[in-house]
């Protein structure tokens, strides 16, 4: 957790109104850290659902299946 730390302290520290990130993880902890603006979720290449963080812990409660049957 110290090492997931320090790397969302530093992704924090980039951060700026004139800067955007991408930021491609399945790591639902980083987002506790790293707070997003917004979420898209990538299927097959396609932005399918996009949303703010509480998309990311919707996605952690349902998993990614009620994305792949959609």
């Amino acid at each position: 957790i110290d090492a997931l730390q320090i790397v969302a302290k530093g992704i924090n520290a980039f951060r700026s109104p004139a800067r955007s990130i991408i930021l491609v993880t399945h790591y639902q902890r980083l987002l506790n850290y790293v707070i997003p603006d917004y979420i898209h979720i990538l299927y097959n290449g396609e932005i399918i659902k996009s949303g703010g963080k509480e998309l990311a812990h919707e996605l952690e409660q349902k998993g990614y299946n009620w994305i792949e049957t959609r």
